[in-house]
């Protein structure tokens, strides 16, 4: 699938984490400690990434909250 320029996070989550581990949707829910439905709504561009989503992101993959929340300031700049 091909990105929007800027991507919503969810897209990012999507293509660059989820995927390549061949992670489900259910699977990644569980493993952030956050319902299907949460995660969902973030990955299909319904829901933003929230403070406290970035620090779950942040820890599973690696990453920065910061990171995180600077994509989702991105994404609404546009």
């Amino acid at each position: 699938m091909l990105m929007h320029n800027p991507p919503h996070p969810g897209e990012v989550i999507r293509e660059l984490c989820l995927d390549p581990l061949g992670l489900s949707v259910t699977d990644a829910a569980t493993a952030l400690g956050v319902s299907r439905k949460t995660l969902s709504a973030i990955l299909n561009k319904r829901a933003g990434i929230s403070p406290e989503m970035a620090i779950r992101l942040s820890i599973a993959f690696d990453t920065t909250a910061a990171s995180w929340l600077n994509q989702q300031t991105q994404y609404e700049a546009r």
